[in-house]
């Protein structure tokens, strides 16, 4: 569920950058971008001060919150993805939208009481619980396991389109474009930490809504407002009209036992992973206080459920217009199904200025979906490296508020220019695997151990440690042991044939595995003590 290389394909194949209209769509393009990175650099905090720099000094009330919060939600996972998704797969499409808007669910479960512990970080809100250098190394680890892949991902499917959008192909072309944005949104996050980020998601959102919009109301107008019409077209252009609307098409490649359990474990994946990645759970921090942090998550769970509502009827309209065949032959993960969308509403290649605006306003909107992504996912991951490794394990608390951003801003910097040499490295691969990764370890190891932490008093420091790195190393080694590693057609390295185990998700294995390990280790280290006693 992420923008896969080959949409450069689908845009080609639209011919949304063709014809008279493409100088007119480029020009549009940068004049939205390039004040959107320049607002963000000028929105860093004036002060060096750690608080303004992690959590944008937390001001955000509920409704500017929960416009931030649907910008970090609303991944390119959702904005492309989804949209794909339905327009092949149908039911199981919307049934992925579906839980995108539940994730918020689990997120509206933890609000309050993530919110009453927050820190700068997650490792803060676990050593309340378990403080010692033992613990914030994990919580380190996770979450750069966890947002690395993703920024790999994200920077990968944002070269390919920006190499597409100003018409130039091949690998050469997309690895310098990767450099290019990667640099940009590097410059961006360390300039402006949360407040840049708060800014850049703001806009986002706003630029996203709107093309949603637009784009749902042209594409309704030509079905009469008919949602009927619409669906039966859909069904049509699907190629597979007696099975478009029924659940299991997803994976109907695969065996039964094993379809239905991919398909089971999707859902779960989504639902518990989304809303467990650091940059969505330390969002929360930005918040006054908890009751601000639920309402701000109520607003939100209203602004993704209309999104995706769109979503699903965009989704819809690219099956019916451009037709599934066409977004597969394009890009088998489908990706490309709403630019390919856009492209038919404005008119093809022959698009005239209203054409060309509704074109650039969606590759406006997936482009700065990307970006906001990124640079909330390098803020993260650059404050693992900074206030838990640096400041706590090595340094030992012993810091000014200037140093820990001057290390903040350093470690923005060195986890942008890493992602950018690992997306430069793998592109032209197909990545879905490290989508798959990200989303598995976040719902394996930090959502166990977030309600443990919370809610229950008897876990303790061993159990938490056995439940990050148990659920970690669970998922990991599962997921390099399936199908989307190894062995099939889609998979990292096809060629290789390391697939014995059989599940193309892993969630349903490795995250009992977590809940098991860190409950028994936590019983058992409470039991240690008053074994010991009794001997004596």
């Amino acid at each position: 569920m992420t923008t896969h290389p080959r949409t450069a394909t689908a845009l080609t194949a639209s011919g949304a950058l063709d014809g008279a209209s493409s100088s007119l769509v480029l020009v549009g393009f940068l004049a939205i971008i390039v004040p959107v990175l320049l607002i963000c650099a000028l929105s860093a905090p004036e002060r060096e001060n750690a608080g303004d720099f992690y959590t944008a000094g937390r001001t955000l009330r509920p409704l500017r919150g929960a416009l931030v919060l649907s910008g970090v939600y609303l991944s390119a996972a959702t904005v492309l993805g989804t949209t794909g998704s339905v327009a092949v797969f149908g039911y199981d499409g919307m049934f992925i939208a579906l839980c995108t808007v539940l994730s918020l669910g689990v997120l509206l479960l933890l609000a309050r009481p993530l919110r009453e512990r927050a820190g700068y970080t997650l490792g803060d809100t676990f050593a309340l619980r378990a403080p010692g250098p033992a613990v914030r190394i994990a919580v380190a680890v996770v979450t750069l396991s966890v947002s690395v892949p993703y920024l790999v991902v994200q920077l990968s499917g944002a070269g390919v389109t920006t190499a597409a959008l100003l018409g130039l192909s091949g690998a050469g072309a997309e690895q310098t474009a990767i450099v290019m944005i990667g640099a940009l949104v590097v410059c961006a996050t360390v300039f402006g930490g949360m407040r840049g980020t708060v800014v850049i998601q703001l806009i986002k959102t706003a630029v996203l809504l709107c093309a949603a919009l637009v784009v749902t109301a042209v594409l309704l107008h030509r079905f009469h407002w008919s949602t009927d019409a619409l669906i039966d077209a859909a069904a049509q252009g699907s190629g597979r009209p007696g099975e478009h609307l029924r659940p299991g098409l997803r994976f109907a490649a695969g065996t039964e036992p094993a379809s239905t359990l991919d398909h089971i474990g999707l859902m779960v994946t989504i639902v518990l992973g989304v809303a467990c990645l650091p940059h969505v759970a330390t969002q929360l921090s930005t918040a006054p206080d908890a009751a601000t942090a639920r309402r701000t998550v109520r607003h939100t769970l209203g602004i993704v459920a209309g999104f995706c509502v769109a979503t699903a009827l965009m989704g819809l309209g690219a099956a019916a217009l451009v037709g599934a065949p066409a977004i597969i032959a394009a890009d088998p993960a489908g990706n490309g199904a709403l630019l390919m969308l856009a492209d038919e509403l404005a008119g093809g290649p022959t698009a005239q200025v209203g054409g060309a605006f509704l074109v650039v306003l969606v590759t406006s909107a997936a482009f700065l979906t990307t970006l906001a992504v990124v640079a909330s996912v390098t803020l993260a991951a650059a404050g693992a490296f900074a206030h838990d490794l640096w400041t706590h394990v090595l340094r030992r608390g012993r810091t000014t508020e200037r140093q820990e951003v001057t290390a903040a801003r350093w470690a923005s910097a060195g986890v942008g220019v890493l992602s950018i040499v690992l997306a430069v490295s793998v592109q032209g691969w197909n990545v879905l695997f490290l989508s798959a990764l990200s989303l598995a370890v976040a719902a394996s190891c930090l959502l166990p151990a977030l309600l443990y932490t919370l809610f229950w008093k008897g876990y303790t420091r061993t159990g938490l440690l056995w439940t990050l790195y148990g659920g970690l190393g669970s998922a990991v080694g599962l997921q390099v042991s399936g199908p989307v590693f190894s062995g099939a057609p889609l998979a990292l390295f096809p060629d290789w044939h390391l697939d014995w185990f059989p599940l193309q998700t892993v969630v349903l294995v490795s995250l009992p595995v977590a809940f098991l390990l860190g409950g028994a280790a936590s019983v058992a280290a409470r039991r240690r003590p008053r074994a010991e006693a009794d001997i004596r």
